[in-house]
């Protein structure tokens, strides 16, 4: 980036299904300001995974250029997310002996190494290993372990695994359109880093980011994240069922969909009409807004039924007091939070990002939520790569949450 403000600007690169979303983020001395903003329909991805490298290229292009305009700055560096049913998350342990009597950086850097050291398939590549909690000399539910006394020193980390050649495809879209990568960042601990609060975390909480493809899941319990996925199914499942009963042409699916769908009839008067346009050059028709409802309705609820099942299968469904958040586009929908609540069993909100300043209005809406949150990711990363400020509580909390394994 140039303008005399390389240290100061982070640029987060959302490669999402239906759209890629470029948002910069200036670090300030009270925090982040959005300074830029630039989207673009998505041509090459499906369920998450670039399919087509040059039309992929071709979105990330535009968004780019227009993020650049509105920030007036050049992009040369961008923190990149990334989803697919190829996400894989997973809980590991470590157990070193602690040198000295007194646990220090390095014990801390071998006990994370110890609880990476795991078999993986080749195809495979780490690319979180985040840190749940340590134990020193059985005393467990320990954030930061640094100069405590003890001779037996255990982690507890969630590791996060990506199909290599999807993480290679993502590096390699940014490459060719003259991008570094900063970092590659599983999108819904984007999400959860720009819409959860703390008490959230802490009680058991569940993100559920909806996007155009997948559908991203992360629950964090006692402030730490406990299980990730990624489910194959998104808002594009819900266009297409909408294109397929109206019988009406695609693009017309998603406008109708955005502009007048609803997943409860008690919110929709029935005596509403929408027009819907047809097929083969046939004048469009008047359709009760009900119908609409009808068809997104079921598709809703089963994409909330394989979360339910996936939160069942991983063994926190009772955990989660904060009940659940909801973030991502198809979000959008009238209805949402409360069909969430029905299939579900629990309390159910809109995640909205926080914590930033600038533009704030412009991206405070479920569709920019990982956008926002891999700028707020970015800031923390850099920070810490260049140790300021690292015995400040919320910097040493941070470095307990997220260890990096590039």
């Amino acid at each position: 980036m140039s303008n005399g403000k390389r240290n100061e600007l982070i640029v987060g690169l959302d490669i999402g299904t239906t759209k890629i979303a470029a948002i910069v983020g200036e670090i300030t001395d009270t925090g982040i300001d959005i300074i830029g903003i630039g989207t673009a329909p998505s041509r090459g991805l499906a369920k998450g995974v670039v399919v087509n490298i040059d039309a992929t290229v071709q979105s990330i292009e535009k968004a780019i250029l227009e993020a650049e305009h509105m920030a007036g700055c050049e992009i040369i560096s961008v923190y990149a997310g990334i989803a697919g049913g190829h996400i894989k998350g997973f809980n590991s342990h470590g157990t070193v002996a602690v040198k000295d009597r007194e646990v220090r950086d390095g014990d801390v850097t071998r006990v994370t190494e110890n609880a990476k050291a795991v078999a993986i398939p080749m195809d495979r590549q780490i690319i979180h290993v985040i840190p749940q909690q340590f134990i020193v000399d059985e005393q467990d539910s320990i954030r930061d372990p640094l100069g405590m006394s003890g001779v037996r020193l255990e982690a507890k980390v969630h590791i996060v695994t990506a199909s290599v050649t999807s993480a290679q495809n993502v590096v390699k879209c940014c490459n060719r359109r003259g991008l570094q990568v900063a970092a590659v960042v599983l999108e819904p601990l984007a999400s959860a880093m720009a819409v959860l609060h703390e008490d959230e975390k802490e009680l058991g909480v569940a993100l559920i980011d909806i996007g155009g493809g997948t559908t991203d899941i992360a629950v964090f319990v006692d402030g730490a994240i406990v299980h990730s996925s990624v489910l194959p199914l998104g808002g594009n499942h819900v266009t297409n069922d909408v294109a397929y009963g109206l019988k009406t042409p695609l693009e017309h699916a998603e406008r109708i969909k955005q502009r007048f769908g609803c997943t409860l009839d008690a919110m929709i008067d029935p005596h509403d009409q929408i027009e819907v346009p047809s097929v083969g050059g046939r004048p469009p028709r008047l359709v009760p807004r009900q119908i609409l409802c009808d068809i997104i309705t079921p598709r809703i609820e089963e994409i909330f039924e394989h979360v339910r099942r996936e939160l069942a299968r991983a063994g926190y469904e009772d955990s989660l007091a904060s009940g659940v958040v909801l973030t991502g586009g198809t979000t959008l929908l009238e209805g949402m939070p409360e069909i969430a609540e029905e299939v579900l069993g629990l309390p159910a909100r809109r995640g909205m990002a926080r914590g930033i300043g600038g533009l704030a209005d412009v991206v405070k809406s479920p569709a920019y939520a990982t956008g926002v949150g891999l700028v707020l990711y970015g800031a923390r990363h850099k920070r810490l790569a260049r140790g300021a400020d690292l015995d400040s509580g919320v910097w040493r909390r941070f470095r307990s949450w997220v260890a990096e394994a590039f």
